[in-house]
């Protein structure tokens, strides 16, 4: 649906967009994600025509973005970080203003203006001010002009800044539910947004993608880890007895701890060269000394930790 190929974006001497290659497929619900600054808005621009790129090329639905640019237009729904809405207007004004600058006329723009305000959650706004509208509303108001043509494609530029928890919940139940039966980008620098609406992340940073797949497909990428916790019942033994035990395993380059657990359990952490490997060798260990075991598990970064790694330098 979306290929993005080597994109560069120069602004002088800064390069925004650095070889940035990715594709979207019909259906996804994509979160392009990074610290702001990292070229977010500058990619979702590129892709919508909005600005041109240095280098590299967009293609939507097959049709080059620099070549096809009204063509591609048509397919695309655009809701910037900041809309541009006319405040004194009613949003029933705005959408049918929007309607008739894409050639939506009459009878089909009544009938549609209709259906995307009861899509978004608009329909009892229709006739108020916009400028009297609360930032969730006024959210509301941009995500049906960028419907109003009912494009394949959405893309969304930081959707839910500025809104309080409620309306930060509203708008990301209304996007999945949007997401069903289109494509969707959503541009944020918020995780938790992204891990709470979207089936697949991007990351970005300095102009550079550093993670592209589900939430667990980077999380076993780039949070995997050659450390193995485990916890013992003490069984007589000194925490110093166990862990020389330990640390006497094939394959285990080093012992941390012991620290406290729950129910007079020790914790450690084993570094090996093969978790994989070292885990059986571990409980073999610990039941012929006659000790039981009560957690085996690989120690492994959340998201969060992820994200900062990859997004530091």
């Amino acid at each position: 649906m979306i290929r993005v190929e080597h994109l560069v974006k120069d602004y002088g001497h800064v390069k925004a967009l650095n070889d940035v290659s990715f594709e979207v497929e019909k259906g996804e619900i994509v979160g392009f994600l990074g610290p702001n600054g990292a070229g977010k808005t500058t990619c979702v621009k590129t892709i919508t025509g909005y600005i041109s790129a240095t280098s590299g090329r967009v293609l939507v639905d097959g049709l080059d973005v620099a070549t096809h640019s009204v063509e591609v237009k048509r397919k695309i729904g655009y809701l910037p970080e900041n809309a541009p809405l006319y405040l004194d207007m009613t949003p029933r004004e705005f959408l049918e203003f929007a309607g008739e600058v894409r050639n939506i006329r009459g009878d089909a723009l009544i009938k549609r203006v209709k259906e995307v305000a009861e899509q978004v959650g608009l329909a009892e706004r229709l006739d108020w001010e916009i400028g009297t509208l609360s930032k969730g509303y006024r959210q509301r108001v941009g995500l049906a002009q960028a419907m109003l043509h009912d494009p394949p494609i959405l893309i969304l530029d930081e959707p839910t800044t500025g809104l309080d928890p409620n309306q930060i919940v509203e708008i990301r139940q209304l996007i999945k539910s949007l997401g069903q039966n289109r494509t969707v980008i959503l541009s944020t620098h918020n995780l938790h947004e992204v891990v709470q609406t979207c089936n697949r992340v991007i990351i970005i940073h300095r102009g550079r993608i550093v993670a592209d797949g589900t939430p667990k497909e980077i999380q076993a990428k780039h949070g995997g880890s050659k450390t193995v916790v485990l916890s013992v019942i003490e069984s007589g033994k000194s925490g110093q007895e166990i862990k020389a035990l330990l640390s006497g395993v094939e394959g285990v380059r080093s012992v941390e701890g012991p620290t406290g657990g729950v129910d007079s359990s020790l914790t450690f952490k084993v570094v090996a060269e093969d978790p994989t490997e070292v885990r059986p060798r571990l409980f073999k260990a610990i039941s012929e000394a006659g000790m039981v075991l009560t957690e085996l598990r690989d120690e492994s970064l959340d998201l969060e930790a992820i994200f900062q790694r990859l997004t530091m330098d």
